[in-house]
């Protein structure tokens, strides 16, 4: 009670809610009802002892022994004869029961003092059915998530963070576009053979840029394990967006994703294989392997300690034993199977062809400075993603943590998308930076219409005098660090908004979270990988290379 722990009951598939009146008249329906509250000793009423001017004993709780239960159902007339329930909902009441052998709901509030030893309780409800011919049983949902709290704060702080990230990628898009647009320009105009010579900008590396990553085995399985959890939560949230996937349905949002993770096995193998063969790995089986065991193993490990954890505590949220073994079989007869064949057709086909050859010979990377070492870059780049979700990220993990409801999947899917461009963007911007060498005296000169991208240019000159090729792991870290942001929140979240304060309870929360976390990173690091190789394939397929 001192932790406001709740009930949460469920008939037909429906909560059964406790409505009562907030500010302005309006009325919000909570999917849960405390146990009790408490009166502190300064007699202050916390959570629930707000509702009852009776609740007045400093330093006293006061269980809700009784419920009143109403169930209002709506008569089906066109199909056969029956009713369907369209809402429930409960008044939590407390009664210290004046005759216990026969409960009459009646006598003062049943109040437990601290002082107390041994308090017998005894639990009593009613249930009363009302008919109701207004709400239909497709919108019988309505009432409670038309109740949520501060859902216009919420569609309004979305829009906004929408705006802006909007806004940001196509100033980030548009300057993109006429910086290189002049580079290119510059570049394919250079005639003469001393012009040549004095090689400058990102054009210096071109003998270097797709020369094989290091760590090559171990991104090649994040790509493919990206690439599977990618496909997995774009078809997974564009199923939720079209309804299929309601909170009606409890447990189908879970049982979708798992299942398109299973049955998503072949693009990870053929992405991983065909990445790996690009980078001149000759370890196909360690490779085959890895992609099919190694993320997932990581996940089904964390997974498993949460469940050691409850089946210690004999918590009911504990997965059976059976389910786990039935989820390892679905890993392991279709998955990994269908991960062997995806990689088998990746190896068969021919490595990535790449517009510039790599020479022999490595080119020497130049001293870095502070600001041009990759670190810096990648905390920079996972700021402008981690804004653009910041708020749903808020009320996610509220519907996970606080049990509220979570049903906006159509504005979910717009973020997503917006993510995905925001990845895209931050970390072509600053692969761009990254790929820039000194300018010589042959930079563009400044002409009136250049004045709009001064700054994009001076932000290459400070940022981007590396010559480093080494864009790959950057380029994955740069959008991939999005999830230290997530985890930081997490933390945040935790001490902010929660009262937990067991030690398998805080296990458990971060243990979950850290799952979140490395699917996250997988995630939004697959993504920068493929914009930044789609970015550099692009403009050094069309400049002129002797």
């Amino acid at each position: 009670m001192l932790l406001n722990y709740q009930h949460h009951w469920i008939i037909d598939n429906m909560p059964v809610t406790w409505c009562y009146d907030v500010e302005e008249k309006q009325k919000f329906c909570n999917p849960g009802f405390p146990i009790g509250c408490y009166i502190t000793e300064d007699g202050h009423p916390k959570d629930a002892c707000v509702i009852n001017s009776e609740f007045h004993e400093r330093d006293t709780y006061y269980i809700f022994n009784h419920v009143d239960i109403t169930i209002y159902y709506h008569v089906v007339e066109d199909e056969a004869k029956g009713s369907r329930l369209v809402a429930a909902k409960l008044e939590p009441r407390s009664y210290k029961h004046t005759h216990p052998d026969k409960a009459d709901c009646s006598g003062p509030p049943m109040e437990i003092r601290n002082n107390k030893d041994d308090v017998e309780i005894r639990y009593t409800y009613s249930v009363t059915f009302e008919e109701e011919k207004e709400i239909r049983w497709a919108s019988r949902w309505d009432y409670i998530l038309e109740s949520m709290p501060h859902t216009h704060i919420q569609w309004f702080s979305i829009m906004n963070s929408l705006v802006i990230v909007l806004f940001l990628s196509g100033m980030v898009a548009m300057i993109m576009l006429r910086t290189l647009h002049k580079d290119i320009a510059r570049y394919n105009q250079m005639d003469s053979a001393e012009d040549a010579q004095e090689e400058f900008g990102w054009k210096l590396v071109h003998g270097d840029i797709f020369r094989p990553p290091r760590k090559g085995m171990l991104l090649s399985v994040f790509l493919g394990s990206g690439t599977q959890i990618l496909i997995m939560t774009f078809v997974t949230l564009f199923f939720a967006c079209l309804g299929f996937l309601s909170p009606a349905n409890r447990g189908a949002l879970m049982t979708c994703a798992v299942v398109l993770w299973v049955l998503l096995g072949t693009p990870a193998g053929y992405v991983a294989s065909r990445f790996y063969k690009s980078f001149g790995g000759e370890k196909w089986k360690t490779n085959v392997l890895l992609t099919a065991f190694l993320c997932p193993g990581i996940v089904f490990a964390d997974f498993f300690l949460m469940n050691l954890i409850l089946w210690g505590e004999g918590s009911s949220a504990a997965i059976p034993f059976g389910t786990l073994v039935a989820i390892l079989a679905l890993w392991f007869c279709i998955s990994v199977p269908l991960t062997f064949i995806g990689a088998y057709f990746g190896f068969k086909k021919n490595a990535i062809e790449h517009p510039v050859r790599t020479n022999q010979i490595p080119r020497q990377i130049p001293e870095q400075s502070f600001y041009t070492k990759p670190l810096p870059g990648i905390i920079m780049g996972g700021i402008l993603p981690f804004g653009c979700i910041f708020i749903q990220l808020f009320f996610i993990l509220n519907s996970i943590w606080s049990h509220q409801m979570y049903y906006m999947f159509g504005f979910l899917f717009l973020v997503f998308i917006i993510l995905v461009i925001t990845c895209s963007e931050a970390t072509i911007l600053l692969c761009y930076f990254h790929l820039c060498a000194e300018f010589s005296h042959h930079s563009l000169p400044l002409e009136l219409d250049d004045l709009f991208i001064i700054s994009s240019i001076t932000n290459c000159f400070i940022l981007s005098l590396s010559q480093d090729y080494h864009w790959q792991w950057r380029s994955f870290l740069t959008s991939g660090f999005t999830a230290v942001y997530f985890l930081v929140y997490a933390v945040h979240y935790f001490y902010s908004k929660l009262q937990i304060t067991g030690t398998a309870s805080t296990f458990l929360y971060f243990g979950y979270t850290m799952i979140m976390v490395h699917i996250f990173f997988l995630f939004t690091g697959t993504i920068g990988f493929f914009a930044c190789f789609w970015f550099v394939t692009k403009i050094y397929s069309v400049v002129k290379v002797d």
